[in-house]
């Protein structure tokens, strides 16, 4: 009988081991997850204000024609993702200027109406700006004024 009762304390004895290390990897495993979200709560808070004009650069009002030989003149403020691509976008205006006129000369006023023309605009001058970028990225592009004739 004696045998059968060390089987039973062994057989126990192993049991506990191995629940109190699945336990314990448990825990490390919620520990780490728990870490990881807390750090990508940070990296998601949104920019103050501030934040946001030292990264932003203002592009001088352009004049030019559209493709239905009306014409425009507008504004635009870029929003970049850090001091170091406002520096840099800051460098590159007369790059920006030309890919804003010619982009400006393949639509028409009826392209740009609306709040959808607008927003796809502001869309495409992001996405042929980024590709130029070697410090940061171009986050969003605005519209700040706006007048076509």
């Amino acid at each position: 009988m004696s045998g059968v009762k060390k089987m039973k304390n062994k057989l126990l004895t192993v049991t506990l081991i191995v629940l109190v290390t699945i336990t314990l990897v448990a825990v490390v495993v919620l520990a780490l997850i728990w870490q990881m979200n807390k750090g990508e709560e940070s990296d998601d808070k949104e920019a103050s204000i501030d934040e946001i004009i030292e990264a932003s650069v203002e592009i001088p009002e352009i004049t030019t024609n559209l493709a239905d030989r009306q014409f425009i003149r507008l504004s635009l403020k870029i929003q970049t993702d850090s001091e170091k691509a406002a520096e840099e976008l800051e460098k590159r205006i007369f790059q920006v200027n030309n890919i804003v006129i010619h982009e400006l000369s393949e639509v028409t006023r009826e392209e740009l109406e609306g709040k959808a023309g607008k927003q796809a605009f502001e869309s495409t001058i992001q996405s042929l700006l980024n590709p130029l970028m070697q410090e940061g990225e171009v986050e969003r592009v605005y519209i700040v004024s706006y007048i076509i004739q």
